[in-house]
């Protein structure tokens, strides 16, 4: 039989062992001691030990040593995953090691408008300070407008590889699949063409048809006289914030289609999918002209006589807006 001290000294260490384990449990699933809720970098690449030591700089957590042991108890600690993670206010360990081995990452996101022409592009990735590095201009219609996700400290011109291959992807998916005996004859025409689409209408459903009218003009040879190809070589497809001057109507450029027979030298803007697939399915109409309707849309029409008819209206709009 075990003495009386005997008995003593094995519940001291049984009350100890407890204890210790209590400790562990508390350290483990207590309130941790950040204060109010953080971002969280995991690096690429990164050890259990190193993040483990990132966690305790930034106050996450009480101690790196051990965090790293009882992830190894209780959590496993080897499923931890790079990215930027959301580490909310007094986060247990275990909510800290769940949350940076989950695939909740956050999602950063730059959104490149239908239409938004190359320098402001560059302008927009270079506002995002997140992003890093510097990135050049791009050329003009090599970006895709849509939005793109990003990490935390990504290089800027990597975002801008993703724009680009994007677009390049969208172009040769719908110039395999465009109707037969096209005005243009190569993606690139396409593209340019529709960069001036783009900037024509606001209007989604007039896509097809301002692109049917300035695939006839190129068939019939007649000049597209399309002012956005006017202000590009100014302004680089920002806006003008004034009329456009004779002399500029008159220019003579790679762009201006005032002055010259046939597509410009490179296309004006970064044109929408939707805008590619316009120039690709042509609307089957007689349209050679167009001009405002006042509703942000146009009136069409297929001779010079009602052009200028719905020219008058036009005119006749603005000065009731008291625009002339």
């Amino acid at each position: 039989m075990m003495s009386r001290r005997g008995c003593v000294l094995a519940a001291v260490l049984a009350a100890a062992v407890l204890l210790g384990f209590a400790s562990l449990l508390n350290g483990w699933f207590g309130s941790g001691p950040l204060a109010k809720d953080q971002d969280f970098i995991v690096p690429n690449g990164a050890s259990l030990s190193v993040v483990a030591d990132r966690l305790e700089e930034k106050g996450i957590i009480r101690s790196s040593r051990g965090f790293a042991l009882r992830a190894r108890v209780f959590g496993g600690g080897g499923g931890i995953k790079a990215g930027e993670f959301r580490i909310p206010a007094h986060a247990s360990a275990s909510k800290v090691l769940s949350i940076i081995s989950s695939e909740n990452v956050i999602r950063r996101f730059v959104t490149v408008p239908e239409g938004m022409p190359s320098i402001m592009v560059q302008e927009r990735l270079m506002a995002v300070p997140q992003l890093t590095g510097e990135v050049a201009i791009p050329d003009e219609g090599s970006v895709l407008p849509d939005s793109y996700a990003f990490e935390n400290g990504e290089p800027r011109q990597t975002v801008l590889r993703r724009m680009q291959a994007a677009m390049n992807r969208t172009l040769k998916e719908l110039w395999a699949e465009r109707a037969p005996d096209l005005v243009v004859k190569t993606p690139e025409q396409a593209l340019i063409l529709a960069s001036i689409v783009e900037k024509e209408t606001g209007k989604p459903e007039e896509r097809r048809m301002v692109a049917g009218l300035y695939s006839n003009r190129l068939k019939k040879g007649m000049l597209l006289q399309a002012d956005p190809t006017i202000i590009y070589p100014i302004t680089k497809g920002k806006r003008l914030g004034r009329r456009i001057l004779q002399s500029e109507i008159q220019a003579m450029n790679d762009y201006n289609t005032y002055t010259m027979v046939g597509l410009p030298k490179h296309p004006i803007t970064n044109p929408s999918g939707a805008s590619i697939e316009a120039v690709l399915h042509p609307a089957d109409t007689d349209a050679l002209y167009m001009v405002a309707d006042g509703t942000g849309g146009h009136v069409f029409a297929s001779t010079l006589e009602q052009h200028n008819a719905n020219v008058a209206k036009w005119f006749a709009i603005r000065r009731a807006r008291g625009e002339l």
